[in-house]
């Protein structure tokens, strides 16, 4: 008997810096939290399934926060994607210490660090079965990490964005402030608009929907989503362009 395939060939997984910080803790980064994250990454790469990874810094520093302090908003953005490149190289140890083989590409060039980001290149490597993870946001300051998920989904050619969140799903208002608040199963980019519902930034929103690269927002906190997702069972909120 066959066992069954995953719905989804080629994939971006796009992680808020957030995810890898024990909630409440001084550490911005919790190597416990890290290994299970890596262990579901290596459970469906194991399945063949082609992962680029995004990550974003907001556990070591917020760009737009600095900013409203009074820094310069390009250099506390600059300072951002440097955040993401530590997550990247977290994830990339643990994922390697799962014998998971992996490549950290990033866009501002670091050439002791990672590989300078080259489109074809990362493509060979997710052919290859390498996780690829894009640090360094798109090396340009005023975007945020959705809009790099977006941008490389887009670039990849990858079939769907898989949004990792703390929240199962895309609600109509604030599930924490109204116990009445009601969750989409699916969406079209057009709803989502019309209802203002902050699936991504702007930027990253129009990418998806002119690419047509549908997004699916789930719980990451429920050990196994991941999997379900990728394999096609009904988790989170899906939007697409039908």
């Amino acid at each position: 008997m066959s066992l069954p395939l995953p719905k989804y060939k080629r994939i971006i997984l796009k992680l808020s810096g957030e995810a890898l910080r024990e909630p409440g803790s001084r550490d911005n980064i919790s190597p416990q939290i890290v290994h299970g994250i890596a262990e579901q990454i290596g459970e469906i790469q194991a399945l063949g399934v082609e992962i680029g990874l995004v990550v974003g810094g907001g556990n070591i520093w917020r760009g737009q926060a600095a900013s409203q302090r009074g820094m310069d908003r390009a250099t506390a953005d600059y300072m951002g994607m440097l955040a993401t490149v530590m997550n990247g190289l977290a994830l990339q140890s643990e994922l390697e210490a799962l014998n998971v083989p992996t490549r950290v590409q990033t866009a501002i060039e670091m050439k002791n660090v990672a590989e300078s980001f080259i489109r074809r290149r990362a493509m060979n490597h997710l052919k290859l079965g390498r996780v690829v993870i894009f640090v360094a946001g798109t090396g340009n300051p005023f975007f945020s990490t959705d809009t790099t998920a977006a941008l490389r989904a887009s670039e990849m050619g990858a079939q769907v964005i898989l949004k990792a969140t703390k929240v199962d799903g895309v609600y109509d208002s604030d599930p924490k402030k109204n116990p009445d608040a009601k969750r989409y199963t699916t969406l079209t980019f057009g709803e989502a608009l019309t209802k203002r519902l902050q699936v991504m930034d702007a930027t990253a929103f129009s990418l998806c929907m002119d690419n047509k690269v549908p997004i699916i927002v789930f719980d990451m906190m429920h050990r196994g989503n991941i999997r379900d997702v990728v394999m096609g069972k009904p988790v989170g909120t899906i939007v697409t362009g039908d």
